[in-house]
């Protein structure tokens, strides 16, 4: 019998077939409650997804499909939409142009199918950057691919971990890159896709808090202008709109009132340390990101491709379910309030 047919189809990418992605995958489906939350589909390679099972001695059985249509979607068995593109002799933990190019193939397939509506989400394993680039591709990571493959301009990229939430208005620049980009209308853009997605997730009136991007919040312009002139003006017309905004918040404050006194429901932070590092230390195994702003719904595990463990069967799974659930979570959410 197949999987509860109202339960959200997500696109599980694959990632780089070097890293370890097939086996976190392997293991989180090895969770029935994967299966009581959506119907889930990987995007790869069978092959290689039957060797992560091999390594992990799992007993699950891999169904390697041509249509998503092909699915079964039962717990002890794995879905594969089989792409047929890594060799048999690929080896884990070694930069590849196969691989990077096989996970580049994987993601754009996903967002096709994200597209047409045929997936309600996207959960992406790790890719390599240097073999996405030795394939052909030159994106900085996913964030950048998927905004080029849907044609999207207003997305920005979420962690969040059990006990922190953070949205980024400026990821993968330098610091004085960070300092002009950081506007009014772009912090102001960032204030309303956190509450647009916190909702989505089922809280009704989120509590946003705005980092500062200076020392103690710039001190009233003592010690930067940020603050002052373009993060200020943002969160007063986010208020008036009618979001529950406080900021900005010195940062060496601003996550210990979030994470530990539970002010807040996200942190709107202003550079890709700023909000990388207390996620990391949070919940390094277990925190996920999230591309909010997309025409579809994408998580991802918040760790690399660990070449360094690859194929040995002892990566973790816990972001990659939690990335799952969060995914399903928000698709659920977003059919209910159609």
């Amino acid at each position: 019998m197949k999987q509860n047919s109202t339960l959200p189809i997500l696109a599980l990418t694959m990632g780089d077939a070097a890293g370890c992605g097939p086996e976190i995958i392997v293991k989180a489906l090895a969770d029935k409650s994967m299966y009581e939350i959506c119907r889930p589909l990987v995007f790869g390679d069978a092959k290689r997804i039957e060797q992560a099972a091999k390594i992990l001695k799992s007993p699950l059985k891999v169904l390697g499909h041509a249509k998503i249509a092909e699915g079964v979607f039962q717990h002890g068995n794995i879905d594969v939409l089989d792409f047929d593109n890594i060799p048999a002799g690929l080896p884990f933990g070694k930069i590849s142009a196969e691989a990077g190019h096989a996970a580049y193939q994987y993601v754009e397939s996903a967002v096709q199918a994200a597209m047409a509506k045929e997936v309600a989400g996207i959960v992406t394993a790790p890719l390599n950057k240097e073999a996405l680039h030795l394939g052909g591709h030159d994106f900085p990571g996913h964030t950048e691919i998927l905004g080029e493959l849907s044609h999207s301009h207003d997305y920005a990229m979420l962690l969040a971990s059990e006990t922190l939430r953070v949205i980024h208005v400026t990821t993968h620049v330098s610091m004085v890159q960070a300092s002009s980009l950081i506007t009014k209308e772009r912090v102001l853009r960032i204030i309303r896709l956190a509450d647009r997605t916190l909702r989505l997730l089922g809280i009704a009136k989120p509590r946003i808090a705005v980092a500062g991007f200076n020392a103690h919040a710039g001190e009233n312009g003592l010690f930067g202008r940020e603050e002052v002139d373009e993060i200020v003006p943002a969160v007063e017309e986010a208020c008036k709109a009618g979001m529950t905004v406080t900021g900005p918040i010195s940062p060496d404050t601003v996550f210990y009132r979030a994470a530990c006194r539970k002010e807040f429901d996200i942190v709107v932070v202003m550079y890709h340390d700023q909000g990388h590092i207390p996620i990391k230390l949070l919940g390094f195994d277990s925190g996920i990101n999230v591309t909010v702003g997309l025409p579809f719904i994408r998580s991802s595990v918040d760790h690399g491709t660990a070449f360094d463990i690859a194929g040995q069967g002892i990566a973790e799974d816990g972001s990659m379910k939690a990335a799952i659930e969060f995914a399903a979570r928000v698709a659920i959410g977003a059919q209910t309030a159609k």
